[in-house]
């Protein structure tokens, strides 16, 4: 066996640990009772150990330092393969064992206390849980960056979008905060509300409508299915892909688009490469690209009129409304998809004032690492950038305010700046597809996604982390990440008649 099948093999063993720990986590969040937190954080502590024992063991130095020696006689793909393992390997070796036990443990009892204090707005008895987190963050962050000569923040970034850097998405940012702001007021002013739509929407008949939309755009039952949660997540691996959502009996179209946000995540996992599967060049390239995926679902896509033209009769009969009811009428449920308005909840957001939510804990975020704000100055943080960026002050609302999002009680710091990144990207990706199928938006009237998917697949989902962000965007759109597209996206829902 040569140097690099053995780093596939040890890979292989690593990627069918992740997926124990990641259908543990998926249980833990949508079926596990209240009282297995305890042992669910131990559990996953002790397989983290295990995965970050076998990744940093001296034989992978020596088997990928044999095989980069040898790279000239192996292919794009195991090239590929071999830098991603490098990129883990060097990751992993730089936090001690003991230190990623203590965060899992750590993370998961914060995220379980979180539950249970978010419903009582109980501050107190979550921000102790959430410091030790937020210490063994920094202490991570640290050696991570000692390690790969990043800066403590860069270093947590550079784990959910590869390259990326907290400069440049604040450069991107800035140019949003310039634009928005007026952008958002020139909408309000426009837009007709919608006639309401009256509930109650059983959660069966909203069930039997997303698992319908679901197998409409392509999501693959043998390999995946639909369960409830308290925050919907995609998770799981491409062949046993997990997809929640929550029901809410006033208002079905929540539901519906996050299950339709959570399909895209789910397209792209189901459509990486099979040929590399078990191995780091077969996965997802990263989380803004893995957020465009969902969000080119959500709101390019399933927020578009020519998508409720589609949706329109099929909604109706799910919920035996009537066709000639205003409400129900195909214009008013579009209207209802992209309404905007100013509100607490960043996952309920319209695309025009979500990126306002994303920056606004991106900024708090970095100041967590760097030690510029306390766990304890959170909840008056938040509600100063709240007022300053949506003109919504949450001092009286922390159940709607610091302790909506379960990301920094999870541990998952430098997350959040992948999801805005990830809308810039879709509407970027959603303009190459446009323009490489004029057709695409009667074939969405149509209900016929084939096309569609399959632009996606060989253009996005097959190359896993065979090239770098900047280079696949180069490569698909013409030119790398730019905010223009968005914009133009925004204006042309929002503004053109």
């Amino acid at each position: 066996m040569t140097p690099y099948e053995e780093l596939e093999e040890r890979f292989r063993e690593l990627s069918h640990l992740g997926h124990a720990r990641a259908i543990l986590n998926w249980d833990e969040a949508a079926m596990m009772p209240r009282g297995g937190g305890d042992v669910r954080g131990e559990s996953l502590a002790v397989l983290a150990a295990i995965s970050h024992q076998r990744l940093t063991a001296p034989k992978i130095q020596a088997l990928l330092d044999q095989a980069e020696d040898g790279d000239q006689q192996l292919g794009p793909w195991k090239r590929a393969n071999v830098r991603v393992m490098r990129r883990s390997q060097q990751r992993a070796s730089a936090v001690p064992e003991s230190l990623v036990r203590a965060s899992q443990i750590a993370s998961t009892r914060c995220e379980q206390a979180w539950r249970l204090a978010r419903d009582n707005e109980d501050w107190s008895a979550v921000s102790p849980l959430l410091e030790e987190v937020v210490r063994l963050t920094i202490e991570q962050a640290a050696a991570l960056g000692e390690n790969i000569s990043l800066p403590p923040y860069d270093a947590l970034l550079d784990g959910y979008e590869p390259e990326a850097r907290a400069a440049q998405v604040t450069h991107l940012f800035d140019d949003l905060k310039t634009f928005l702001p007026d952008f958002l007021e020139r909408v309000l002013e426009r837009q007709e509300d919608p006639v309401p739509v009256r509930g109650p929407f059983r959660s069966g008949e909203q069930y039997a409508l997303g698992e319908k939309m679901m197998r409409a755009v392509g999501f693959d039952f043998d390999r995946g299915r639909l369960d409830v949660s308290h925050h919907p997540f995609c998770g799981g691996v491409p062949d046993d892909t997990r997809i929640t959502t929550r029901y809410d009996k006033d208002d079905f179209l929540g539901s519906l688009m996050a299950v339709l946000h959570e399909t895209g995540h789910a397209l792209y996992e189901q459509g990486l490469p099979t040929d590399w599967r078990h191995q780091p060049v077969g996965e997802a390239l990263g989380m803004a690209v893995h957020e465009s995926q969902s969000l080119f679902m959500e709101m390019q896509v399933a927020r578009s009129f020519a998508f409720m033209k589609f949706a329109a009769p099929i909604i109706r009969e799910a919920f035996s409304a009537d066709g000639n009811d205003p409400a129900w009428s195909t214009e008013n449920l579009h209207r209802h998809t992209i309404r905007v308005r100013r509100d607490y909840i960043r996952v309920g957001a319209d695309e025009v004032t979500y990126p306002l939510h994303v920056i606004l804990r991106f900024e708090l975020e970095q100041a967590l690492i760097s030690g510029d704000l306390t766990v304890g100055d959170i909840p008056g943080a938040w509600d100063e950038l709240m007022t300053r960026y949506l003109g919504l002050s949450t001092r009286d609302n922390l159940k709607d305010g610091c302790m909506q999002d379960v990301h920094w009680f999870a541990g998952l710091f430098g997350y959040f700046p992948t999801y805005s990144l990830g809308a810039l990207t879709a509407a970027q990706l959603f303009d190459a597809a446009s323009r490489a199928n004029p057709d695409l938006a009667e074939q969405v009237e149509a209900g016929e996604f084939h096309s569609l998917i399959e632009w996606l697949r060989q253009e996005i989902h097959c190359r896993g982390r065979l090239q770098s962000v900047e280079d696949l965007l180069v490569d698909v759109t013409g030119e790398p990440l730019d905010t223009r597209f968005f914009k133009a996206h925004l204006e042309r829902r929002y503004l053109v008649d």
